[in-house]
């Protein structure tokens, strides 16, 4: 569908890719991967036509359609979130002029066999279910449905834009794109501003509805889900393998061992034929055969190895200074934002020497509970920081709040002291900012480097409380890695605030569950803290919201309930359990009734495309197909939610 042809970058005479070559399919779910600085981001913006390469082209046929998240954007804020929204449905009339020309086209069309006939066909398919979508009520439902998924409760929608985040107006956009259904998705770190239940919802929304997705993603669980082919950007090449990414690094693995064989090879080889001149080179009789061997070292192509030599990127927290037993201490604290509690009654003690992590969907309190330990925001309720305990703060934001305008260097001269100041270009080069890379402008560098960047502003002055709010967001996977272990050797005491379940794995020893309002301790590591919860992922626990129930005086029907004989109880506990049984039958009954009408519009509409194809495209036949699709659409809204509400009750017993 979409051809990249001999692709070459270069940036200040630095190559970054070298005559690339691949085709993006129908149903490609493609998950670019490669360290930070690799061409990730870079080359997402050359196939949106956002960046022109050095040379080679792209190709992207007539019609194909192409929606593009970046990582930052400046967004405008003079509309409703909802209204903001809808101007995915503003290409309408583009839409039905280009119906209206493929239709003009296909009817003077012979060549039936063909492949551009049957692209033609598709490319019509695809455009009465857009019309379809965008110009019956399901597109409103569409695109609440969406809205929702991606965590906005019905009640935002007609705030104003600006009243929200950075991450959340990042939301916003996504929605737009997603609603415009475009042919090819291109998402670059489309899980940082999202929390666990909002994924969840969005890998189901790309395996089910997307057409070509390419992402960039740090998230190990969410891109093996979501994509079945992994491509490698590494020195300027690429190497694309037709399996997830789980799958990818155990190809890569292999790749890696083969080349590395090669290449010792290789520098065998080149050694004993360098041997063989120099011992040579000077006898007349061995002239013929020193010539031979200097032509033949000339022409060898020299193999690279492509694995990343972390041995350079040294992450070492300075040793923690002693502070108190207990750094923190909470009792009976909480936060409001007018007549919204965010939590209250938080009472919690955190031990020195603890690693503990902040679980919980986006707006339950997290990153508010770490600005009042910060003494950033007044709250009720006591909490008090130990004795001499030195904080160092990650925020997730802390990237962005990096000046573009000055270099690598000056952003951490400006905040360095004393002896420090003459070990900068040092520490520097042990984040892999060595050479010139540390005369760039901030600007330029790409996010997992501006993390990297901020990484060493916080490893500037020793701390022995380390707060972290989500600091793997754009980081790569070995990097990662190198975090994590880096905080496991960590003296001090470490809060994390984080999504990332393959991060938070073996690093904490208790985990602080956010909630309905309450904060609740659970002791034991992220995969004890589910086992004990009984659930099968993070986005259950989101999904399981606490509610508060109501102080009931002694004398209201529930309270003389509790005083009724135990026998009775069980009466009425059977008699409610038979009930809900009753409801989920319904409900059971309604999802299969709803699969047979999906089944049987599905079948129909099979017969007209079969018919379409065919060449037969007498009367009203695409009207009918978009009657059919419209239907079809409705019916699958009412499946979603018999399912949803079949779940609900399950849940429940």
């Amino acid at each position: 569908m979409i051809s990249i042809n001999n692709l070459s970058v270069e940036f200040s005479a630095k190559s970054l890719f070298d005559d690339i070559n691949y085709v993006i399919n129908k149903k490609d779910r493609i998950a670019l991967v490669g360290k930070n600085g690799a061409g990730k981001s870079t080359m997402l913006k050359i196939i949106a036509g956002l960046q022109r390469p050095t040379s080679g082209s792209v190709s992207v046929p007539q019609g194909v359609t192409i929606g593009y998240l970046p990582q930052q954007m400046t967004l405008t804020d003079s509309l409703s979130v909802i209204d903001e929204v809808r101007k995915a449905f503003s290409k309408v009339k583009e839409l039905h002029d280009e119906f209206d020309r493929l239709n003009a086209e296909l009817a003077e069309r012979t060549d039936y066999d063909s492949t551009s006939y049957n692209n033609l066909i598709e490319r019509i398919t695809n455009l009465t279910e857009r019309l379809a979508i965008e110009e019956s009520e399901n597109g409103e439902a569409e695109l609440e449905k969406i809205l929702v998924g991606l965590g906005f409760n019905r009640s935002d929608f007609t705030r104003p834009t600006s009243e929200f985040s950075g991450g959340w107006r990042m939301r916003i956009e996504l929605a737009k794109i997603l609603l415009m259904r475009p042919d090819v998705l291109l998402l670059d770190e489309p899980t940082n501003h999202l929390d666990i239940e909002s994924i969840q919802w969005l890998e189901s929304f790309l395996t089910t509805k997307a057409g070509a997705v390419v992402l960039v993603s740090h998230d190990r669980a969410f891109i093996d889900n979501v994509t079945n082919r992994t491509i490698e950007i590494s020195l300027g090449k690429i190497y694309d393998y037709a399996v997830n990414y789980s799958k990818y690094v155990a190809l890569r693995q292999e790749r890696l061992e083969q080349q590395r064989r090669a290449y010792q090879n290789q520098q065998k080889q080149i050694q004993d034929t360098e041997d063989f001149i120099e011992r040579f080179r000077y006898k007349a009789t061995k002239s013929v055969q020193v010539q031979s061997r200097i032509k033949q070292l000339a022409k060898i192509e020299r193999i690279e190895i492509d694995e990343v030599d972390t041995s350079h990127l040294s992450l070492k927290f300075p040793p923690a200074p002693r502070s108190g037993d207990y750094p923190v201490i909470a009792d009976e604290l909480g936060k409001a934002y007018g007549d919204h509690q965010v939590f209250d009654h938080a009472t919690f003690t955190i031990k020195r020497g603890e690693k503990v992590a902040f679980v919980g969907k986006n707006g339950e309190g997290k990153s508010t509970l770490v600005k009042c330990i910060m003494n950033e925001i007044p709250y009720t309720g006591t909490l008090k920081i130990g004795h001499n305990v030195k904080i160092g703060y990650f925020a997730q934001n802390q990237a962005q709040l990096l000046d573009g305008e000055i270099t690598v260097f000056d952003t951490i001269d400006r905040v360095a002291t004393g002896d420090i100041r003459t070990k900068i270009r040092d520490i520097l080069g042990a984040f892999m900012f060595g050479g010139e890379a540390s005369d760039k402008k901030v600007k330029v560098l790409s996010g997992g480097e501006k993390t990297r960047l901020a990484m060493i502003r916080l490893l500037l002055e020793p701390v022995n409380l380390l707060i972290l709010d989500e600091p793997t967001n754009h980081l790569d996977m070995t990097t990662k890695d190198i975090l994590k272990q880096a905080i496991k050797e960590f003296n001090g005491t470490v809060i994390v605030v984080s999504h990332d379940r393959e991060f938070l794995d073996g690093l904490v020893e208790k985990v602080y569950e956010f909630g309905g309002g309450k904060v609740k301790e659970c002791l034991g590591g992220i995969y004890e803290f589910l086992e004990k919860k009984k659930l099968a992922s993070l986005s259950e626990l989101e999904k399981s919201k606490p509610t508060q129930q109501p102080a009931q005086p002694k004398d209201t029907p529930k309270a003389k309930k509790e005083e009724l004989p135990e026998k009775e109880t069980r009466r009425i506990s059977y008699t409610e359990q038979r009930e809900r049984e009753k409801m989920i039958r319904r409900a059971e009954k309604k999802l299969k009734e709803t699969e047979a009408r999906i089944s049987e519009i599905e079948s129909e509409i099979s017969d007209i495309e079969a018919k379409i194809a065919a060449g037969d495209i007498a009367g009203d036949i695409f009207d009918r197909h978009a009657a059919l699709q419209k239907k079809l659409d409705y019916v699958m809204s009412e499946w979603e939610l018999a399912g949803e509400e079949l779940e609900k009750f399950k849940n429940n017993l």
